[in-house]
């Protein structure tokens, strides 16, 4: 099968476009012919070496969608989707034309997605499941500010919670981009300066928001907090710019915040899967909408698209194997 492959550590000019013995599975396992794979933030950091656990030489990705060629009788031909923090660091990933993952990682795709579509959902919409579900529990009435709301994650959140009947406040340097379904189901946008905390409080009666999802961190994470309304939750993903923050202590536990760390690399591709079968019921029954996918590329063109990862290209980024 063609495959990604890196081999050492570096810029996209790593990746290796070669030809690699198709996986056959083990027992437990299956075997799915990949359609569509998604470039996510997380795969170029990866390639560049920032998670000391990935092992060499390894074929990157994490999000996919396909066709299981292989594995239990009732799954063959079965339209599926995934993702999951193992494949593409510790185990070989969706960057190629096939991916060997155990029967307990299979998930049916949406019907009403195409596989380019499904396979720019996986990591996006987990972390945001994760943080929006399962750790703030988000809830009718409430309201979310997004920090970072223009980005993958930030337009996942904004999805997830308003489906569950919240209000959303999203807050990032620059609006969602009009097309996207973000811009379209943001109540408000407070751009990130000197007086987003203000402009915050002005549009939730002076309270603050009773969760916050901060994208960014790090340089964002102050700010975070000052939105958070007395015992607000506030959930943080990531340290962009700045690993070691610092914050006033005391008004901190004054407002009685929570605050929650989601992570989703923790999970793997058959830990995500329930999530993802979750998610896939959501978009068949019309509560989310696909992402913008702002470029494809095939597999064999995989640097550029890891490249237009690194530069920040607006919208998902896909590689389609066919």
């Amino acid at each position: 099968m063609k495959a990604i492959q890196f081999k050492s550590f570096g810029k996209p000019d790593v990746l290796e476009y070669v030809d690699l013995p198709t996986p056959v599975p083990a027992p437990g396992n299956a075997l799915v012919q990949v359609f569509a794979a998604s470039v996510n933030p997380s795969d170029v950091k990866n390639v560049s070496g920032h998670f000391e656990h990935t092992v060499l030489p390894r074929v990157p990705g994490r999000d996919f969608s396909g066709v299981v060629v292989t594995g239990p009788d009732a799954w063959i031909g079965a339209e599926v989707w995934g993702t999951g923090g193992d494949i593409g660091f510790t185990r070989d990933g969706t960057h190629a034309g096939f991916i060997e993952i155990p029967v307990a990682a299979l998930a049916r795709k949406p019907a009403s997605l195409s596989h380019a579509q499904a396979a720019s959902i996986g990591v996006n919409f987990v972390v945001a499941w994760l943080g929006t579900v399962d750790y703030a529990r988000v809830a009718e009435g409430e309201t979310i500010a997004v920090i970072g709301v223009s980005g993958g994650v930030g337009g996942a959140v904004t999805q997830i919670a308003k489906a569950r009947g919240a209000r959303v406040i999203g807050v990032a340097r620059e609006a969602p981009r009009a097309d996207s379904p973000a811009a379209r189901m943001i109540d408000a946008f407070v751009p990130i300066d000197d007086h987003t905390a203000q402009r915050v409080r002005e549009l939730t009666a002076g309270a603050g928001a009773e969760v916050v999802y901060d994208t960014v961190g790090g340089v964002a994470f102050e700010l975070a907090l000052s939105l958070a309304k007395r015992r607000g939750r506030v959930v943080e993903i990531s340290a962009t710019g700045k690993r070691r923050v610092e914050f006033d202590l005391i008004d901190f536990y004054h407002n009685e915040t929570q605050l929650f760390g989601a992570d989703s690399a923790k999970l793997g591709v058959a830990e995500s899967a329930p999530m993802m079968t979750a998610i896939a019921e959501a978009f068949d029954a019309g509560h989310f909408e696909a992402p913008v996918i702002a470029m494809q590329f095939p597999l064999e063109r995989a640097r550029e698209a890891y490249e237009a990862v690194a530069g920040g290209t607006p919208g998902r980024v896909v590689i389609e194997m066919a």
